[in-house]
């Protein structure tokens, strides 16, 4: 199904293209949710640990690869606006060789790599063989999580979120079956949830790119013809690269967040791991529904509904206020239990009470992260990307800093406070460029 975007109410139309892409990324983030779980129940708290420390490292590494196919998913967007389905093709093609060679690429360095990176983050003894094994197995099959991504960015931008959707039911559902048979039964400890994760990414994939070719008529990609545009690959790395570099940014200063996390034990590393893993699936709204308003703006970009786009962004962004709200309270409420879902309530009760001193912290800044990704995802829509990168650089040298500052004073709770405080600095960013108008020079197409 094709979703227009450029016509029908804003919010509504938003709304509902969000709500299947919020149920597929909460799917996909039972791939980690799960491992998580299953792990820190049956192996235990060391182990969970293990798996956490991988988080970042695995974030930083397919960052780059979500940076050209959210690139390559704008150029589509704004092309399905203008129909354009000539260029929309090209995109297409250029996308899928950038991808396959930057999957290979990426695999072999993290399979060469993981220790070494993983020492550098201060992962402690105890934790760094399990994690080490966990992650290989991850990097090993990239190209996996690479084609679901470039085939879901593909679908999104034409306005198909259901599919991408459907994929990750089935492949979620999977996994949770495999996680079990292969921790629990099999016994096959942290590689057991690699595998589990690996097969999921390749079914989910599978079903995207079939859907794709059996579509293709419907999607306007029939005629596709296979070659790389040297045009074409250096719009989507410009488009992309600004969004690569933010996501890349972050994850560096996780990362360095994380070496911090590490060096208060395995209790801390377990405590932050399942808080989260808490928290990356309650911000799923305000993810989503910042995707689908990217989706909205690049469509009527290409369309040169500049009104459209400003009431869609000020009617989200008020749905939004809203819906953190009650996301906030119901984390704060119920975080003891979230928590038990991860460890144990006897063995791991230190761990339990710093996660939901996290959490508190946390989740009742998620107004702050609504307003920074609505406006965001405007610009990106737009294809004003390089102020993406600049409010990546903004938000990394805020949580470095305020996060190695306040440790200082607080201990591991200043590493929680550290989160909103940056967001509230890269938020500041986007906010003064789309008030400044001159997004609105940055068509693509």
């Amino acid at each position: 199904m094709i979703y227009d975007m450029t016509a029908g109410k804003p919010l509504r139309m938003i709304l509902s293209f969000s709500l299947p892409m919020l149920i597929g990324n909460v799917f996909q983030q039972v791939y980690n949710f799960v491992d998580a779980a299953v792990v820190g129940k049956f192996v235990g708290a060391d182990a969970l640990a293990a798996v956490g420390a991988t988080s970042t490292l695995m974030t930083l590494a397919i960052c780059f690869m979500m940076g050209m196919t959210n690139g390559a998913g704008i150029i589509i967007s704004q092309c399905f606006g203008k129909r354009d389905y000539v260029k929309l093709r090209e995109t297409v093609a250029s996308l899928v060789y950038i991808i396959v060679v930057m999957a290979v690429l990426t695999s072999a360095a993290g399979v060469c790599f993981a220790r070494r990176i993983l020492l550098l983050l201060n992962t402690p003894s105890d934790v760094i063989d399990n994690s080490v094994r966990y992650i290989t197995i991850i990097f090993a099959f990239m190209v996996t999580t690479a084609a679901y991504n470039a085939s879901g960015a593909v679908l999104r931008s034409l306005g198909d979120s259901r599919t991408p959707l459907f994929a990750l039911i089935i492949s979620a559902m999977l996994n949770v079956g495999m996680d079990l048979l292969f921790v629990v039964v099999f016994r096959m400890g942290v590689a057991g949830a690699a595998w589990a994760t690996v097969i999921a990414q390749m079914i989910s994939a599978v079903f995207c790119i079939t859907h794709i070719v059996r579509h293709r008529k419907i999607l306007n990609l029939d005629g596709i013809i296979w070659k790389a545009k040297k045009e074409t690959v250096f719009k989507i790395f410009r488009t992309g690269l600004p969004a690569s570099l933010e996501s890349c940014l972050i994850s560096l200063g996780t990362m360095s967040v994380q070496r911090l996390v590490n060096s208060f034990g395995s209790m801390t590393m377990a405590a932050y791991t399942a808080a989260t893993r808490i928290d990356s699936i309650a911000i799923m709204p305000v993810v989503s529904v910042g995707m689908s308003l990217s989706v909205f703006t690049g469509q009527n970009m290409g369309a040169d509904n500049i009104d459209r786009i400003k009431t869609g962004l000020y009617r989200t962004l008020a749905a939004l206020i809203g819906i953190c709200v009650v996301i906030a309270a119901a984390i704060v409420t119920f975080r003891v239990q979230l928590l038990g879902m991860f460890l144990d309530k006897n063995a791991a009760a230190e761990a339990i009470k710093i996660g939901g001193e996290y959490l508190i912290i946390v989740s009742t800044a998620y107004l702050v992260a609504a307003v920074m990704r609505s406006y965001l995802n405007v610009l990106r829509g737009a294809g004003d990307v390089n102020t993406s990168a600049v409010s990546g650089m903004t938000e990394l040298g805020a949580r470095i800093l305020f996060a190695y500052i306040l440790v200082k004073f607080f201990g591991a709770t200043g590493i929680w406070i550290a989160t909103p405080l940056a967001w509230t600095a890269g938020a500041a960013i986007p906010v003064a460029r789309y008030y400044s108008g001159k997004w609105q020079e940055k068509k693509l197409v």
